[in-house]
């Protein structure tokens, strides 16, 4: 299909080559599929890109302190930056609080539709504190004035529509859209190779459990390393993390690892930035794969390891009830804050299992692939993107 005339502006913190989480995953395919229906220009962070019609923007110097409140203050000089760029543009479509004022500028700058979709939401995050001081509540002050007053709100999950609707009260529900997040099942597909996992670290010749993400009290890893101690330790257990929201919780996991090493053994830390090709090959080789998040709004991690053949194991929150399927394609185990030793020994006798049991966890895999075929492919999603976007012009 040839483009329509549509000029579309996708604004993001992150966009490839500098991705590190879900939500620059989801903007680079979202972009890469519209462009099939639209003209499609990014505004991101950092760096100048060689991608035609990539903007990126770099925070104005005066704003670099205080730390770590002006982290917060250099995103919003970007947005700044991001609403003179658009104009022209017949929508916006900013992604994350990273991006969201700059969308909202837009919108009352050029007079442009502007969408907004919710990867997380700041309400739910309070450990950002951490990461932000005082800059939390400017966070929270760029999110919330963006989807209140966006045209419409993209969620990725049943589950953030929810969260939505609770944390901004104001907005419409009829302005409240979900559409899943997705995944290109060309690239993350079963790729094993006995030669990455020794090059990692990993020994190919015994069973282990995976966990990738980033170093933040989001993404649940201290409760993996709490459940580590009742996971047979004849299995290995391989954890790759990176970019910490703090140094203070780089070291407080750092620690609790040190205490698994000494106590369990069989641990192997990757503690930096891996290629993709990397962790395609360690989805393809894990016997399972563990997403112990608290809070996790879509949990894209869940669909590339079942796109890569591998069950998984879970936390039950936010939108990973609606890709993991309980005793098909893996277990989901109910997280709460109050029982967390009940957390981990549940957790920890899932993945036990599981480990245990290569036969049924192979064939978890199997049906977590055919899912992701069946119902998370990136050119159906950026149609209805798409579609959505036709209703506000």
């Amino acid at each position: 299909m040839a483009p329509s005339s549509r000029k579309v502006a996708l604004l993001t913190r992150e966009y490839p080559p500098d991705v590190y989480g879900g939500a620059g995953i989801h903007v680079q395919y979202l972009a890469r599929e519209l462009r099939s229906l639209a003209e499609v220009s990014v505004q991101c962070w950092g760096r100048p890109r060689d991608e035609p019609g990539v903007t990126a923007h770099e925070p104005w110097a005066e704003l670099s302190e205080p730390k770590p409140e002006s982290t917060a203050l250099q995103a919003m000089s970007i947005n700044l930056a991001m609403a003179a760029a658009v104009k022209g543009v017949n929508i916006v479509h900013s992604h994350t609080w990273y991006a969201n004022l700059g969308g909202h500028l837009s919108k009352l700058t050029w007079s442009i539709p502007h969408v907004v979709t919710t990867h997380s939401l700041e309400p739910l995050r309070p450990w950002k504190a951490e990461q932000l001081g005082g800059g939390y509540a400017l966070s929270t002050f760029c999110e919330q004035t963006a989807i209140e007053a966006a045209d419409a709100v993209i969620a990725v999950s049943k589950g953030m529509r929810e969260d939505v609707l609770s944390c901004y009260p104001k907005v419409d529900a009829g302005r409240v859209h979900v559409i899943h997040n997705g995944i290109d099942p060309e690239v993350y597909r079963p790729v094993p190779s006995e030669e990455a996992l020794m090059r990692l670290g990993v020994d190919p010749g015994v069973p282990f459990a995976l966990f990738a993400g980033r170093v933040t009290r989001q993404k649940g890893l201290h409760l993996l390393l709490a459940a580590a101690h009742s996971i047979n330790p004849r299995y290995q257990i391989v954890i790759v993390a990176s970019s910490p929201d703090t140094p203070e919780i780089a070291a407080e996991v750092a620690a609790l690892a040190e205490v698994v090493r000494a106590e369990r053994g069989n641990l192997v830390w990757i503690g930096h930035f891996i290629p993709l090709e990397d962790l395609i090959n360690l989805y393809s080789g894990a016997t399972v794969f563990v997403c112990p998040s608290i809070y996790e709004p879509f949990g894209l991690v869940n669909l590339e390891a079942m796109a890569c053949e591998t069950a998984v194991v879970a936390s039950r929150v936010g939108g990973i009830p609606e890709i993991v399927v309980e005793g098909e394609t893996g277990y989901m185990i109910d997280y709460d804050s109050e029982k967390i030793e009940s957390f981990t020994a549940a957790l920890a006798a899932r993945v036990d299992e599981l480990l245990s049991e290569p036969e049924l966890a192979a064939r978890m895999g199997k049906a977590g692939r055919d899912r992701v075929l069946l119902h998370f492919g990136w050119p159906a999603i950026a149609a209805r993107t798409f579609e959505l976007y036709e209703t506000l012009l």
